[in-house]
């Protein structure tokens, strides 16, 4: 049965080694909670939700087990151990179909796994572009994609809170750290569609983090070659207090020195965070959350070489840099939240928090290059040198962009338990947008010593038989200064129930969400408040057969009121009467959990379906995004995922993924074409493994393959002209580590007695060292007139040491 008490319940099968079940077997936590198991192996222990606890399973026949559990309210897990008496004991929890995240269809991460799992660009992201439907394809962006979605598409929340995330950043190389301190994490929640209305108002995903309230005093180290962080927790004598920080630092420069262009980098990120709960009663409890983050990207480009065409025919593009870049991030965000606990059914919350960031893009960059046949002759001293020139040219390009923002919220909440089986939610919500955006930047193209005018030029040309008379101006030129304010009610209210039906347990979800903004500002007279209605529902059921077999479907009107960036056009004005993008989902789902090798697996499979209308068409390069500020479009998005989880490996747990995606647009009706984010096909897997006589040797492989996306042409060029596709994404990433001090076992070593935990690794970042892109440079032929497409490479194979330490 699925619970909504204000605990959560572990329960479960002790076997030994003859899978016969063990009986008195004594199961304690930390916080004095215990039991034992009964004749027939079996426990049920129901310990207090949003805090870690340790369980400890005893027996005097068998080795001692201990593991962590850190549950939400409600939740109810099966956790099945077998004991042995001569090997070490690798714990593992399995989490049942019979769970709240199941019929919410919701993807739940153990965050061990993430702190375990690095990569290029750390944290929870890189793990969820191992699952289906979640598309990263750039090692150093922490943007995902979502079933067609784009990056603005995606909620995330921090203990209810929603984050945000800078508005300038245009490439990877400059975005440094996710807002998720993985540190600090007790929960993650990840759910690719079809969401409750209790999220907000975007078309593709949330993700739902939840921070943890510490039980003991303890410090977590990290430290590798790409940066480091350190985390403390700590809880006052009397439990009242509790709190836990960490902080952060990360140098991208062993990545960015690896690529193409060569120059002096100087990539610095940094940030602060807090979490802290005073619970000055058993029913008043007041949070802060508090982030401060630096990010710095100083460039000077010196040299590029990239080699590309065939082996017939091989063109080389050098490139000599003159200039700098220098982008500067600052953003400072503090959050209150305070939950009164009327009584056990009813919960009241307030939330109030403001978000400020302040950003600069600046940078003069002149680019001269030159395109040319490179010398294949097998002996020759100038081997794989350009000897003739094709191409000859030169790009200047200027920024001087600053934006300020100031986001306020504040916000009601509660949820009320009717009875065992039915709760209702609600709340309301107020924002407060104050933007301030200067916006000035141009391009300048010369080719073989002409300038290109821009693309959209309407004067013809008539040389060479009579002079141009017309003006000289920039391939690009966008200059605006905008000073925009937003103002926004939104509220939902929602009635969750769970029930049984003929020995079937159901389970179903309704609510509605309200959404109301208003654009106001200077220049802007026209600032009618626009309204938008979302109902939402979800419906699940799990059959009383002996297969454990969970089906569901979820559905509804899902908008997204124009933030800032989506009411500023291409030229740089803000349009204070774009519409919300309206997307009708609908997700049907099952579950089916079962044995193998006498060990649990999960198959996941969910088809979904997405007709979008009042789309805001966008250009997207690299992970600058650029909105028409127009709702000149209608678009659709299908596909299937398919994830395999389970102990491939006795004590760890690895999935495999699957996903097909197709989506479209049709813009002012010129009919259908592929939108930016229309990838294919995807395949994701996260494995781990050990040595089975030394499992302190840990391994894991992160593999991920994308088909390329609709980005190879011109960001200036009409999309009905220009269909050309990235190419293929693919990259492994290797990890291994030794666990010299294991929280499982006890040490004589004085030494080891300080670490409760203590690893070194050894990383392999793009392991087989594949080429993948992001963008093209598109250069000139000075004879053919023709348009050279240049990849612009991400990272190749990088080595990185790392070491983790608990005290």
């Amino acid at each position: 049965m699925l619970s909504f008490s204000q605990s959560a319940i572990i329960r479960g099968v002790i076997l030994d080694e003859a899978q016969n079940p063990i009986e008195g077997v004594n199961i304690k936590t930390n916080t004095g909670e215990g039991t034992a198991t009964n004749s027939n192996g079996f426990y049920e222990l129901k310990i207090p939700y949003g805090v870690e606890i340790t369980v400890e399973f005893t027996h005097v026949s068998h080795k001692r087990i201990e593991q962590k559990f850190n549950l939400k309210n409600g939740q109810e897990i099966e956790y099945n151990p077998v004991m042995l008496i001569e090997f070490e004991q690798i714990a593992t929890v399995v989490i049942n179909t019979n769970t709240r995240q199941s019929v919410d269809g919701v993807t739940s991460i153990s965050p061990q796994m993430i702190r375990t799992i690095k990569g290029a660009q750390p944290g929870v992201e890189n793990i969820l572009k191992t699952l289906p439907g979640v598309n990263i394809s750039n090692e150093l962006s922490t943007q995902y994609s979502v079933r067609g979605g784009n990056f603005d598409e995606n909620l995330v929340y921090v203990n209810e809170i929603e984050v945000y995330r800078p508005f300038l950043i245009r490439s990877g190389n400059q975005e440094g750290l996710s807002f998720v301190n993985t540190d600090l994490v007790q929960n993650v929640d990840f759910s690719a569609g079809g969401f409750q209305a209790k999220y907000g108002d975007k078309l593709s995903s949330v993700l739902d983090i939840t921070y943890r309230n510490p039980v003991d005093f303890g410090i977590r180290a990290d430290l590798s070659l790409l940066g480091g962080s350190i985390a403390a927790e700590t809880v006052s004598k009397d439990g009242k207090f509790s709190g836990i920080a960490g902080v952060r630092y990360r140098d991208n420069s062993l990545l960015l020195n690896s690529l193409e262009t060569e120059g002096n980098v100087e990539p610095v990120f940094a940030d602060a965070q807090t979490y802290l709960t005073y619970r000055f009663s058993s029913k008043f409890h007041l949070n802060f959350l508090g982030n401060i983050s630096l990010n710095k990207y100083n460039f000077q480009p010196e040299n590029r070489q990239t080699n590309f065409g065939t082996l017939e025919d091989p063109v080389a593009l050098l490139v000599v840099y003159e200039g700098q870049e220098k982008d500067k991030y600052q953003t400072y965000f503090g959050a209150f939240k305070a939950n009164y606990f009327v009584n056990d059914d009813l919960t009241l919350k307030l939330i109030a928090s403001a978000y400020h960031t302040t950003e600069q893009e600046y940078f003069d960059i002149l680019a001269q290059y030159r395109l040319g046949e490179v010398n294949t002759n097998i002996g020759d001293e100038n081997l794989g040198e350009v000897e003739f020139s094709e191409g000859i040219g030169s790009q200047l390009t200027h920024a001087r962009n600053d934006l300020d923002a100031l986001i306020f919220n504040a916000e009601h909440r509660g949820d009320y338990k009717i009875d065992d089986e039915s709760t209702v939610e609600w709340s309301v919500k107020y924002t407060h947008e104050d933007i301030r955006d200067r916006l000035v930047e141009y391009e300048v193209i010369d080719s073989a010593g002409f300038s290109i005018r821009p693309p959209r030029f309407s004067q013809p040309n008539p040389q060479p038989y009579t002079p141009f008379t017309g003006p000289l101006t920039a391939f690009e030129n966008i200059k605006s200064l905008n000073f925009v304010k937003i103002n926004r009610l939104q509220s939902f209210v929602q009635y969750s129930k769970q029930t049984d039906w003929n020995g079937h347990e159901i389970f179903y979800n309704a609510g509605v969400r309200t959404h109301s903004w208003s654009v106001s500002g200077d220049g802007i007279s026209d600032n009618k408040t626009q309204t938008v209605i979302s109902p939402r529902a979800q419906f699940a059921i799990k059959p009383n057969w002996e297969k454990d077999m969970l089906f569901r479907v979820a559905g509804g009107l899902y908008y997204q009121p124009p933030f800032y960036r989506e009411l500023r056009d291409s030229s740089g004005t803000v349009q204070p009467n774009v519409k919300a993008q309206q997307s009708f989902h609908v997700v049907v789902g099952n579950e089916y959990s079962f044995q193998l090798w006498e060990r649990p697996f999960k198959l996941v499979s969910e088809a979904y379906f997405k007709g979008m209308t009042d789309v805001n068409p966008y250009t997207l390069e690299n992970v600058r995004i650029r909105y028409s500020a127009d709702n000149n479009a209608k678009a659709y998005a299908y596909g299937l995922d398919l994830r395999l989880n389970g102990e491939f490996v006795p004590g760890t747990e690895s999935w495999f993924s699957f996903g097909y995606l197709k989506t479209e647009e049709n813009i002012d009706n010129r009919g259908y074409i592929a939108r930016p984010t229309d990838q294919r096909l995807k395949f994701g897997a996260l494995f781990q493994d050990y040595v089975p006589n030394m499992p302190d040797l840990k391994m894991y492989l992160n593999l991920v393959y994308n088909t390329g996306v609709p980005g190879g042409s011109p960001s200036y060029a009409d999309p009905y002209i220009y269909q050309i596709r990235l190419k293929d994404y693919r990259r492994a990433d290797l990890g291994i580590s030794f666990e010299v001090v294991n929280p499982e076992k006890t040490y004589n070593a004085k030494w080891k007695k300080s670490f409760r935990e203590l690893a070194i690794g050894f990383e392999i970042y793009n392991m087989f060292n594949n080429q993948n892109s992001i963008t093209n440079t598109w250069v000139r032929d000075v004879y053919s007139k023709a348009q050279y497409a240049i990849p612009n490479y991400l990272t190749p194979r990088v080595f990185n040491l790392r070491l983790s330490a608990r005290f």
